[in-house]
């Protein structure tokens, strides 16, 4: 079996990936890609919501379940934090309805195979790669491919300076009585208890007046146990939110790296790592969906031009340089948390602070919004980073 272009897994950015190679121009070629996606089990990746913002019509809406141009932070105490994000629109869509639509325009892509099988090792070979399969019956077989981009979560995390947990569990919620504003998507509600080490919050994402995605989230070195997050959730949405009556439609739980570790996105002469395993993911905030957008974007454009396909870095060198000092911020305990992501939703338009995450600001406008940050945390764990070993994540 032989392909241009083999896609390991068939998550976010397998399927991302697939999709823009199955669009190419009229006068193009379009090259033969497999996509291998693991069998039913727990090596395919869970149900997921991923949310992103842009401006206008964006290639996936078909697959959005809401959107809101109005977000809103919720500092420990006092006044809510609201912006108008016009002209962008703060989307989310759920994995199978992303799935849904990837395979609606796929059917429609000869060029484009699906393979159900276990990957058991990738390897390079004169001129290309060969993907090793496995079908569950013990029979093996080999598919070769001109290149590889391997979507897998890595095995490890590479060595870094500070690596930080995002963790989080949500209930996709209908009460019964409406309690939600669906105009508006509460980013971080800082009115949970918050750990000992780390910080926590609430998000909110209502679709409708009684329904929403509920979630408790944490930045720390270390997931909670299944009844930490039901009592975390119990607690933000009796207590804080103060919900009512409720029922739980769906859950998910989640674990996202925040690292500074310098992320390997070229594992061999022909073989590739995209998404969050090829640095997809914004180390300061766990987002990762227009990272990959970005990155599929780069391969497609490149194979298209017969060039060496190497996945570009989702995030800007400056970019990572300004997460990794606000990572070691929080986790040495000399920022707080919550209190320096209120102040900068205080004093920065929130428009720009998204257009900063996206790595779309210039530097003078990062200059600006730093000066929002605690300054002498801040620029103490800028000089700490220099003298920092990169070790090992030893796991949750």
């Amino acid at each position: 079996m032989d392909a241009e272009v083999a896609i390991v897994g068939a998550g976010a950015a397998g399927l991302s990936l697939a999709h823009r190679l199955s669009r190419t121009a009229p006068d193009s070629r379009a090259p033969a890609v497999v996509l291998v996606d693991a069998p039913p089990g727990p090596l395919r990746p869970p149900r997921r919501t991923w949310c992103y913002w842009e401006a206008g019509a964006g290639r996936f809406d078909a697959a959005v379940t809401a959107t809101w141009r109005h977000l809103r932070v919720r500092p420990p105490a006092g006044p809510a934090l609201d912006g108008d994000i016009a002209p962008l629109r703060y989307k989310m869509i759920r994995s199978d309805d992303f799935e849904r639509l990837v395979d609606h325009d796929l059917a429609a892509a000869p060029a484009v195979r699906r393979l159900e099988a276990t990957v058991e090792a990738v390897e390079d070979v004169s001129g290309g790669a060969l993907v090793h399969l496995g079908d569950g019956d013990g029979r093996t077989r080999a598919l070769r491919a001109r290149w590889v981009f391997d979507s897998r979560p890595p095995g490890s995390l590479p060595a870094a300076r500070t690596t930080l947990l995002q963790h989080f569990h949500g209930w996709f919620v209908r009460t019964a009585r409406p309690v939600f504003d669906g105009r508006t998507a509460e980013l971080m509600d800082f009115r949970t208890p918050q750990p000992a080490d780390g910080l926590s919050f609430g998000y909110v994402l209502p679709v409708g007046r009684r329904d929403a995605l509920v979630e408790y989230t944490e930045f720390s070195r270390r997931p909670l146990t299944a009844d930490g997050y039901e009592s975390a959730m119990r607690q933000y949405t009796e207590e804080v939110l103060r919900l009512g009556e409720l029922r739980i439609l769906s859950t998910e739980t989640g674990v996202i790296p925040m690292t500074d570790a310098a992320i390997p996105r070229q594992v061999g002469a022909s073989v590739f790592r995209i998404g969050a395993a090829g640095g997809a993911t914004r180390p300061s905030t766990g987002y990762t969906f227009a990272g990959i957008q970005r990155q599929t974007g780069a391969v497609a454009a490149a194979l298209r031009r017969g060039r060496t396909p190497v996945p570009p870095p989702a995030h800007s060198a400056r970019s990572r340089a300004m997460d990794a000092v606000l990572l070691r911020a929080l986790d040495s305990g000399r920022a707080d948390g919550p209190a320096l992501f209120s102040h900068l939703f205080a004093h920065v338009p929130m428009r720009r602070l998204l257009r900063f995450l996206d790595g779309r600001t210039r530097l003078h406008e990062d200059l600006a919004i730093g000066l929002h940050a605690p300054i002498g945390p801040m620029l103490r764990s800028a000089l700490d980073l220099p003298t920092l070993p990169r070790r090992p994540f030893d796991g949750p």
